[in-house]
């Protein structure tokens, strides 16, 4: 800590700096160009010095690693104990063809799995769906029903690895079978591991895909975590998601802000169910988007962590120390690749990665260089992750705890941003007149996320065109010849083809009979406003279909259509 005296003698000598030292210099040559600016377009000061955090108490703004208010990192030992999870997102094609991917990022030394769907799994369609044609395994595997599932994991033992599941509207059909699987495979449900996405009201805000209205969406989510306390305490069943905010177009503050938003109306909506917040808190994950200002990126992540802690204590009354840990995933940034001159992709990866490593993510996902063209190919994808095991092992970035703490830039950063979170945080819970979760579903309806998120999207965009924010081979540094690398190709006719007899199968070996009585099992227990997540299990393994079971949903809660506006 200094003393006024000392911030004075810093104040003084930074004027005096500028005078004989720095100002000569400008008047020669002046600077590469007027301001200075994150991706977010949050102003970045030519110098930070101890006057710039003066304000920071050390034991109640920082602390120490794994203690509140978790500033420098949720363990006391981070990456010195062990590593991050290195996932990388996989899923294309058939079931046959993402588990053998599978198999390969197990081989290339992959520590955790992360399964992406095709665009009918992820509304809640069936292949044979006619509003599936053309998609079936386009942009991620197929999962239709358990037999799907079963084909998917073949060979994999799903109690010694961590599953990541990126799905939304039909998360709790995915998770049912998941957990029908380790029925099957003879896995006790309480050492399953992993994360589902089943982030509902990220949905409404910024990826824009849904099946029902967003308060049964809410509640639905809010059985999954009740049924996770209970059968699957080693499973994430919500991941908190800010990484499609940010990939909307939003800054890093509204990118937290809004996310953490999101995190607490999930924690009201539960403590509404009845349920003991040191129960459910410490099974909540949350999941962010890394970009290219390394900085901006660490001082969110920080700053984050501290709200969370202190959050959770004051409104939520939380005791228990892990339900104050904001344990979150992160990925690069999609929004960042480009399809022009794609190997630089891999420079910005590594650099987005580093930013989550400083900034204390508990897993990690790093782009494959050429995203932007296509599926990933496998020599994209063991660069990508060849990319994290250099960080891990050669970098020395793992060796210390919160490495950049301490750093007047990052404090400083930090500081700004909490600041302005709480601003945004603030504001929502006043929307809904002391409820986050009511001021989230009122910003839902009323277009608030939608604005604020278009506005900033716009303004970067505009920086981009205008030659303000500098895009290295698209607005400078740009090549005439074509530098695209070979790409891989999907067969998604042989794809569908294959899904889709595999389903006529199953349905043609099930008993319909049974299916039936289990949809209408779900039926009672909606009506009855009672937990989905058991009779969802139960038809799952009667061999219910994706379709059937959200057919049902839509059929009891109806479905639901965007109508706010965005132009102010």
């Amino acid at each position: 800590m200094y003393d006024e005296e000392d911030l004075d003698a810093i104040r003084t000598e930074r004027e005096r700096w500028e005078t004989e030292t720095l100002d000569p210099v400008l008047g020669r040559h002046g600077e590469r160009k007027e301001d200075f600016a994150t991706v977010s377009n949050l102003e970045v000061d030519r110098l930070y010095t101890p006057a710039d955090v003066a304000d920071i108490d050390y034991e109640s703004d920082l602390g120490y690693p794994g203690e509140e208010p978790y500033t420098r990192g949720v363990y006391p030992t981070m990456y010195r104990g062990r590593t991050w999870t290195m996932r990388q997102f996989a899923g294309f094609g058939t079931a046959e063809e993402t588990n053998e991917r599978f198999h390969y990022l197990i081989d290339e030394g992959q520590t955790g799995l992360s399964v992406a769907f095709d665009m009918p799994s992820l509304m809640g369609k069936d292949s044979d769906d006619p509003l599936s044609e053309g998609e079936v395994g386009k942009e991620g595997v197929a999962v239709d029903t358990l037999r799907d599932m079963e084909v998917l994991f073949a060979g994999i033992d799903i109690g010694e690895v961590s599953t990541s599941f990126t799905i939304n509207p039909s998360a709790a059909v995915i998770y049912a079978m998941y957990v029908a699987l380790a029925d099957q495979q003879g896995v006790p449900r309480e050492e399953v591991r992993g994360t589902l996405q089943n982030d509902m009201l990220k949905e409404f805000i910024a990826q824009k895909e849904w099946v029902v209205p967003p308060e049964p969406s809410l509640g639905v989510v809010t059985d999954t975590i009740e049924f996770a306390v209970q059968q699957t305490p080693r499973f994430k069943p919500v991941s908190i998601s800010g990484y499609h905010i940010r990939e909307a177009g939003s800054t890093a503050v509204q990118e937290l802000a809004f996310t953490l938003a999101d995190g607490f109306a999930y924690v009201e909506d539960c403590l509404e169910r009845g349920l003991d917040v040191d129960a459910f808190a410490p099974q909540l994950s949350f999941f962010f988007n890394s970009h290219n200002s390394i900085f901006e990126e660490v001082a969110k992540y920080r700053a984050g962590r501290r709200i969370y802690a202190r959050i959770m204590d004051e409104w939520y009354g939380a005791e228990d120390p892990r339900s104050k840990q904001m344990k979150f995933h992160t990925q690069t940034a999609g929004q960042s690749l480009t399809a022009q001159q794609p190997l630089n992709n891999v420079v910005r990866v590594t650099i987005q990665a580093l930013a989550g490593v400083f900034g204390g993510t508990q897993s990690l996902h790093t782009n494959s260089f050429d995203e932007a063209l296509a599926l990933p190919s496998e020599e994209a994808v063991r660069v990508a992750l060849r990319t994290q095991q250099i960080i891990a092992e050669e970098s020395g970035a793992a060796d210390t705890v919160d490495p950049l703490g301490g750093s007047f830039a990052v404090e400083a950063l930090t500081d700004e941003t909490e600041r302005r979170t709480m601003e945004y945080l603030e504001e929502i819970r006043e929307m809904g007149e002391g409820s986050v979760r009511d001021g989230v579903l009122w910003g839902i309806s009323e277009g608030y996320f939608h604005r604020e998120i278009q506005d900033a999207s716009y303004e970067y965009q505009e920086r981009v065109e205008q030659g303000e924010e500098v895009v290295v081979g698209v607005n400078s540094y740009t090549l005439e010849e074509d530098t695209s690398p070979d790409v891989l190709h999907v067969d998604e006719q042989a794809a569908a083809e294959h899904q889709t007899e595999r389903l006529r199968k199953v349905k043609a070996e099930r008993d319909d009979g049974t299916v039936e009585a289990h949809l209408d099992s779900i039926r009672k227990a909606i009506r009855g406003d009672e937990n989905v997540m058991p009779p969802i299990v139960d038809a799952v393994k009667a061999y219910a279909t994706m379709g059937e079971i959200m057919a049902v949903f839509e059929a009891e809660h109806g479905s639901y259509r965007e109508t706010v506006g965005l132009a102010r």
